[in-house]
């Protein structure tokens, strides 16, 4: 093996020699502008020449790219595919660690400092109509985003400067055909709803219970969160105030918290030890269990792994915000639709 190797490596190299007519030192004084080797050239030695007045110098070409000018072919040659790239991950395991466990006690806390603060305010949520009901909503997702983001970002302030691929929200160039944000979030979107549409087909199969009716097929496309969605039941269509609440909740407020919680922070992290489509799975199967519904694990997972190979092909957030963003609020707006015309949201979600 080693000498097929050294085989290999001299095939691929060369050797270059030249009549050493002068003085290297003196003709590179009177010849300022003479072209230099590449720092791959490695000088050898001079070999006497007989019979002659000159020697040679002679210059060993290892092959390799140089760094410098790439002229030369090398292991930088592959494939450069960016979902394959790392990020260049400033903080070690204990401060990826501890901040994620600092946005987990922060929704916990917030959480339960809301339910306390409500009955000292005077505010009795039965009383409530369901308008009231959707914008307390609206301000207590408001209230949980800024909390979770204010850690996350008051922790990664102490490492400035960050990368330029980390944290990066860019409204440029939306379809450019490699980083374009909004390009890849139609593709990503696109991609998790077939996924998600088959893996859906697929558990229909597996437990004998195919689905029966046409709009059960569209929750299966659609599927998100259904105990959250049986719970929100009351507000959705139920008036233009209480669907834009929830669409503002669902489409524009989760989005950037989860997006930047998983994909930002805790994927990004996980490339700093593992390989970039690993720390997708990963991430993936985090945030699927994050939402505590065993039952749309396998979907959850699907959806988190597409929001995660669109982000590391852009780099950009905006692009699985986006994609987040049209599945949760397609989501409200389908069962609207549904509702309005006349049938029973209920039914199909506990169907399901």
């Amino acid at each position: 093996m080693m000498v097929s190797a050294l085989f290999t490596r001299v095939g691929q190299s060369s050797i270059i020699c030249i009549p050493k007519l002068f003085s290297p030192t003196s003709s590179a004084k009177r010849n300022p502008n003479r072209p230099t080797l590449p720092s791959n050239f490695a000088p050898l030695r001079s070999y006497p020449i007989a019979g002659r007045r000159f020697s040679s110098v002679c210059f060993f070409n290892s092959g390799e790219k140089n760094k410098n000018n790439g002229n030369f072919d090398g292991e930088e040659g592959g494939l450069d595919w960016p979902i394959l790239k790392r990020w260049d991950v400033p903080w070690q395991w204990q401060t990826a660690s501890l901040t994620s466990l600092a946005c987990g006690l922060s929704f916990v806390l917030t959480g339960l400092a809301e339910t306390a603060a409500i009955p000292l305010l005077g505010i009795k949520i039965e009383e409530l109509s369901l308008d009231e009901k959707a914008e307390l909503l609206l301000l207590d997702q408001s209230i949980t985003t800024a909390v979770i983001l204010g850690v996350i970002y008051s922790i990664a302030n102490t490492f400035q400067p960050l990368p330029e691929d980390m944290f990066r929200y860019d409204l440029k160039e939306p379809f450019d055909l490699e980083k374009g944000w909004l390009l890849w979030a139609v593709i990503g979107l696109v991609a998790a709803l077939l996924a998600i549409a088959l893996t859906g087909v697929a558990m229909s199969t597996f437990n004998g219970e195919p689905p029966q009716r046409e709009a059960i097929l569209i929750v299966y496309i659609t599927w998100l969160q259904t105990d959250a969605l049986v719970r929100l039941l009351p507000l959705i269509g139920s008036s233009s105030i209480s669907t834009a609440c929830l669409v503002v909740i669902t489409g524009v407020l989760a989005p950037i918290l989860e997006e930047t919680v998983f994909r930002g922070f805790f994927m990004v992290s996980l490339t700093k030890w593992v390989p970039t489509p690993i720390a997708v799975l990963i991430s993936a199967a985090v945030f699927a269990i994050a939402h505590l519904t065993p039952g749309e694990f396998p979907q959850l997972f699907v959806l988190g792994t597409a929001l995660g190979f669109s982000y590391a092909q852009t780099r950009n957030l905006l692009t699985s915000i986006t994609i987040h963003a049209c599945w949760n609020s397609g989501v409200i707006l389908i069962l609207t639709f549904l509702q309005l015309q006349g049938y029973d949201i209920k039914e199909i979600l506990q169907a399901t």
